[in-house]
């Protein structure tokens, strides 16, 4: 077992690693940024190094001064958390010339799971669901309407040097194939210089559903079920429930061998998330996959008993997965707190706090570096806090959650949750009725 870890993070996840360290016996080593100095996670750890100045540029992506603190502090593994370097190759690749164990995916998986279109190629080989269309670039209208009228509409076509939008057309019959096709490549064309075009199914009311797996260097691997992360914003996620309100348990085992299926395909060794967008017809298609632990994680903790971060630090050091599979005995509810203004577009609102009042009780979890007096820098991720709500059924959890929102207090800044509160009461939410769209039609009271 490795006896002093370095956590190459900050904030509330960096202060998660730290505490299952402490339970495991095992030391710890926090690097920080000049802005982090009065951060929770430099506190508590059992040492501290100062890796630079506030821009993550010259501090937390600093992958030399990184390697340099664990040399100088013996760390034999480096945890990196979730963001930053954690699904970096070239860093995965450095700690292992520099015999330090990386918790997290090696160099080669990082690079097979972090491009899209290889990661999609290792998934249709792997027998995974992925989403249908075309392979590579459309050669003529001819073509896409074939692979539309093979596949069955409705279609999306999109520009394939497309972003923001510009180049994309949903498609719905065929009559309504070709003037799409025109429009989409004049868009394409002027706004990006190329107009080459593919195509995908289009998936109807999507819901994004992501599972939870664990593998280990044994070739086994075993999931932990899902989480809905449906409720986003410009595709960051605001709130995540387990297990989904959407959800069958035939859907769920499908969901779950797919992801083992997955994770064995390629060996993967560590904790992961193997993410499906899901359509209103219960169809899954795989997305993408995470090399590395989730901020969301601590739902699925809930539900089935089961230290995430202990198991990174286990299948690290060596030790076997019983493989078993675990599904929710629970409700979870996770809202992200963000230090954000909700009635001013989420516009980002760092600064002091003034004064703090966690919510408590039975089945309430905090995950939070602030506290009353501690300045929220404006360098980084706007998420201060994670409050986690578990309970026996979904009624319950939504219930729960409101009670501990009206008692979380932070004043100075703006934060998220009163938007949360609303959400809770939103009829829609209640009813378990959202997609990835959920937001778009949403308004802020």
């Amino acid at each position: 077992m490795f006896k002093k870890i370095l956590i190459a993070n900050r904030g509330e996840i960096a202060l998660r690693v730290i505490r299952t360290c402490k339970e495991m016996g095992i030391k710890t080593v926090a690097v920080y940024s000049k802005a982090d100095a009065e951060s929770l996670h430099v506190r508590f750890a059992d040492e501290a190094v100062c890796i630079g100045p506030a821009p993550s540029n010259e501090s937390y992506l600093k992958m030399d001064r990184i390697i340099a603190a664990a040399e100088i502090t013996n760390a034999d593994a480096i945890h990196p958390g979730y963001g930053f370097l954690s699904e970096n190759a070239k860093f995965s690749k450095l700690c292992e010339e520099h015999d330090i164990k990386f918790i997290g995916a090696s160099e080669e998986m990082i690079s097979k799971m972090g491009d899209k279109a290889t990661a999609k190629a290792t998934m249709i080989a792997a027998g995974v669901p992925c989403i249908p269309g075309s392979e590579g670039i459309l050669d003529s209208y001819e073509e896409a309407e074939k692979i539309a009228t093979d596949m069955g509409f409705p279609v999306m076509l999109k520009a394939t040097a497309g972003g923001g939008g510009k180049g994309m057309r949903a498609v719905w019959n065929v009559e309504d194939l070709k003037p799409a096709w025109d429009s989409a490549r004049m868009e394409a064309k002027a706004s990006f210089g190329n107009d080459g075009m593919y195509m995908e199914k289009l998936i109807e009311e999507p819901r994004h559903i992501e599972i939870q797996i664990i593998g280990d260097s044994f070739g086994k691997a075993c999931h932990l079920s899902e989480r809905d992360c449906s409720v986003q914003r410009r595709h960051q996620k605001l709130t995540e429930e387990t297990p989904s309100p959407f959800m069958t348990d035939e859907l769920r085992n499908a969901m779950g061998e797919a992801a083992v299926k997955a994770a064995e395909y390629i060996k993967y060794e560590g904790a992961g998330t193997v993410e499906f967008l899901v359509d209103k017809h219960r169809n899954f298609y795989f997305m993408e996959m995470n090399t590395r632990i989730q901020v969301e994680h601590p739902i699925t903790e809930e539900v089935v008993d089961y230290d995430l971060i202990r198991e990174q630090i286990l299948v690290a050091a060596g030790v076997p997965i019983s493989g078993k599979n675990y599904f929710p005995q629970l409700h979870s509810i996770e809202c992200r707190i963000n230090a954000e203004d909700p009635h001013k577009n989420f516009r980002p609102s760092p600064g002091k706090i003034t004064s703090y009042h966690e919510p408590g009780g039975h089945g309430v979890r905090i995950d939070t570096h602030s506290y009353a007096g501690y300045t929220i820098p404006p360098n980084y991720d706007s998420m201060i806090a994670k409050l986690i709500v578990t309970a026996q059924t979904r009624e319950e959890a939504i219930n729960k959650m409101k009670r501990a929102l009206d008692e979380y207090i932070i004043e100075g800044i703006k934060t998220t949750i009163p938007f949360h509160r609303q959400l809770m009461d939103h009829p829609d939410y209640v009813a378990g009725n959202y997609t990835t769209k959920f937001m778009e039609d949403f308004e802020i009271k």
